[in-house]
């Protein structure tokens, strides 16, 4: 392994001396070149992370408007408030009844 490890390090710094002047040489369309590469590849990376959200939030809304029992066409908007504050003071309850049975 002792061998192994220092042929790589041979093979490494024999490579890097040649590599250095044709890096040096070339340098002016390399830089610019890499920053076009690292423009792009953002782009194309957070265009696909933009458009997995949305399809994500679109799934979510497909689902929840599907899960909403049928009431005359409209949302929670025909609710009564007292009847949604109720319902959440009873939800708290619950939860916490389960949490002091635990």
């Amino acid at each position: 392994m002792l061998l192994l490890s220092g042929l790589a390090l041979t093979g490494t710094v024999l490579a890097l001396i040649v590599a250095t002047p044709l890096l040096v040489i070339f340098s002016p369309v390399l830089v610019p070149a890499g920053i076009t590469v690292a423009l792009l590849t953002a782009g194309f990376v957070s265009s696909g992370g933009f458009g997995a959200a949305a399809v994500g939030v679109l799934a979510w809304m497909y689902r929840y408007l599907q899960q909403q029992p049928p009431h005359g066409g409209h949302g929670h908007g025909d609710e009564q408030p007292s009847n949604k504050a109720h319902d959440v003071k009873e939800w708290a309850q619950h939860r916490l009844d389960q949490a002091r049975a635990h």
